[in-house]
């Protein structure tokens, strides 16, 4: 997070700092969710946005593939590239061209395992985009070599 301005960087805690202690503890077992499906996560916090991203590396729309946002009276977990991903339970709200949402409310019951899928699938997109740039990038470079 060295590139991003000081102002906008913080922490999981002081992202939830002031939330409701039963949002707050949604918000942390998606932060768990998201970790169990990506061990290797990189988790920013950007206090400006209101919003944790989780990606590959810390810029949010070309590395993230997910975050939790706190909202007032529901967390959203959402999903950058959420159009592209199946939804068989049919959890994801939105209408934007590229990204898509679930909203969890205190009291409901939300299925983990749904939730799980759909963030193993917008870090697999993910990874999959990275490995495809990096073939492109690869290639380019090796076409402009003299032999």
């Amino acid at each position: 997070m060295a590139d991003l301005p000081k102002a906008a960087q913080g922490t999981f805690d002081e992202l939830l700092a002031g939330v409701e202690p039963n949002l707050a503890a949604i918000a942390r077992r998606l932060r768990a969710l998201i970790r169990d499906v990506d061990t290797s996560t990189v988790e920013t916090v950007r206090l400006g946005d209101n919003a944790a991203t989780y990606g590959v590396g810390p810029k949010k729309m070309t590395d993230g593939y997910a975050y939790i946002m706190p909202m007032r009276g529901y967390i959203n977990l959402g999903f950058y590239q959420g159009a592209v991903l199946a939804d068989p339970e049919r959890l994801l709200e939105g209408t934007g061209k590229f990204m898509r949402h679930v909203k969890l409310r205190p009291g409901s019951v939300f299925d983990a395992s749904a939730l799980s899928k759909l963030v193993r699938a917008a870090y697999t997109d993910m990874r999959e985009r990275v490995q495809a740039e990096s073939l492109r990038t690869r290639s380019s470079h090796s076409n402009g070599k003299k032999a």
